[in-house]
């Protein structure tokens, strides 16, 4: 079980973590129902808070940042020598914790994506785990959400009894919801990427050769250029300049932003 800490990368604070450790947190916190937010960073999350001074701050106030990119991993072991063997994968960590929860009897609760993704995810999600208890899901509302939605669907997962929530949003809404969220709910709140639609089968997933090689992004590019052009071939490029830049010291990256307004992403 390693964790050794959250580490300075282009700013943004990233636990260097396995799956063991990372896994074991979310329980411990479950069980005695304390407020833990957990977000899985790939490249384009850290990039997120590279160029937001405001997202900067939220994910630095998260309890617990993972990495989950093979070249997240990969730019902590260079920088820090933390000797990181595997990334923390967003979908894999959410079924480990599944697998855990359904062993200690701690209800989970989804939150984001749409209605027909939700109803596919917990029937697959409980078909692998039958002694999993799912105390509800929500979809995503789309849109920024008043104070009132904000505070009935904080209500509605309280009344839930869920232990642990899972949120599948997408980068950054999640990590803004689970940032917004953090003193509302008092159990650990998840922000698992894409997750929710890998689990539900409505989004294929890449090779575990390309996973392995940091090549997922590719593959991802390849299913839905439209929409994430933009994410690889402008960000990949300037993570790689900048991880170089803070590896030759040759720039400091702040860690503490701006303090946000809120925004109440749902």
């Amino acid at each position: 079980m390693i964790d050794r800490g959250k580490y300075n990368l282009l700013g943004v604070l990233v636990n260097a973590i396995d799956y063991e450790a990372a896994v074991e947190r979310v329980i411990v916190a479950a069980k005695s129902r304390q407020s833990l937010t957990v977000s899985a960073l790939a490249v384009h999350g850290v990039m997120t808070g590279v160029m937001d001074p405001e997202h900067r701050y939220r994910l630095n106030q998260l309890d617990l940042v993972v990495p989950d990119g093979q070249p997240v991993r990969w730019a902590l072991n260079a920088l820090y020598r933390v000797s990181l063997k595997d990334r923390v994968y967003g979908p894999t960590l959410t079924l480990k914790i599944c697998e855990r929860a359904a062993r200690e009897r701690l209800p989970v609760y989804f939150y984001g994506s749409r209605a027909e993704v939700l109803n596919l995810l917990c029937k697959n999600v409980q078909q692998q785990f039958p002694e999993l208890i799912i105390a509800g899901c929500r979809p995503s509302f789309f849109r920024q959400l008043t104070e009132e939605e904000q505070l009935s669907v904080a209500a509605n997962i309280k009344d839930s009894d869920a232990a642990i929530v899972f949120v599948g949003l997408g980068c950054p809404r999640q990590e803004v919801w689970i940032y917004e969220h953090r003193d509302i709910l008092s159990v650990p709140i998840i922000a698992v990427g894409a997750a929710f639609d890998f689990h539900a089968g409505t989004l294929p997933q890449a090779p575990h050769l390309l996973q392995s090689y940091g090549l997922e992004w590719a593959f991802r590019l390849a299913k839905e250029p439209r929409r994430l052009w933009r994410r690889y071939i402008l960000l990949n490029p300037l993570y790689l300049i900048l991880v170089l830049s803070q590896y030759l010291g040759l720039y400091h990256f702040d860690t503490s932003g701006l303090v946000p307004k809120s925004l109440r992403y749902g």
